[in-house]
């Protein structure tokens, strides 16, 4: 497991109705002081059934709360949501790893950078960080304490399916997850295919 992860709190649960289904929410708490979260539906060890249907989704207070169209992210959570109220069960998996990892402060100078031409990697290496800053060690041991261990992964990036595949998580079938392509964050889309390997254009919308 990675050397970073840390280990988890229950800290409470409740319920959680949105405009999709009702869902329960669990409260996560880890020692890094970072608080996490599962929106869970349905019964997730239902016998006889398909695995449950989940997302891991790292927070994004820009695309998920305020309406960004600099990238995917809130187009993301909204239809993994739909997804899962659709099939009465499931869960998302909330992280608070803003950014890719780097924070909201550096995300907000990583996207400066990028108004004066760089793309999102560029941006992340000028500022002295990778690509990718996340790990899902924690994600792992979420899955772990609502009783998922065989899941139907929404994801687009590879990087994330092999890092829950090594932590022991199975992953039965990969759902492409594409939505939210719009001229404001095409070359972002476009960077995260060629420079880190996502999954893209596998869709109708995907390959809009």
């Amino acid at each position: 497991m990675d050397a970073s992860h840390k280990p988890l709190k229950h800290i409470a649960t409740a319920k959680l109705p949105t405009p999709f289904a009702e869902f329960t929410v669990l409260a996560y708490g880890s020692s890094d002081g970072k608080e996490h979260l599962v929106m869970a539906l349905g019964d997730l060890q239902a016998a006889g059934s398909l695995p449950p249907l989940v997302r891991v989704h790292s927070e994004c207070l820009t695309g998920d709360a305020l309406f960004s169209l600099r990238c995917d992210c809130g187009f993301q959570l909204r239809a993994a949501l739909e997804a899962i109220a659709r099939e009465g069960r499931g869960a998302l998996i909330y992280l608070r790893q803003e950014g890719r990892g780097i924070g909201l402060g550096n995300k907000i100078r990583a996207y400066a950078l990028q108004d004066r031409g760089a793309d999102t990697v560029e941006a992340n290496h000028q500022l002295g960080f990778p690509a990718d800053a996340r790990e899902y060690g924690l994600a792992v041991d979420m899955l772990r304490a609502v009783g998922l261990r065989r899941i139907r992964l929404m994801t687009n990036n590879p990087a994330k399916l092999d890092a829950l595949v090594k932590d022991g998580v199975i992953v039965e079938e990969r759902v492409p997850i594409e939505r939210g392509r719009n001229p404001h964050n095409t070359a972002y889309l476009d960077t995260k295919a060629e420079k880190m390997g996502h999954l893209l254009g596998e869709s109708e919308e995907g390959a809009a």
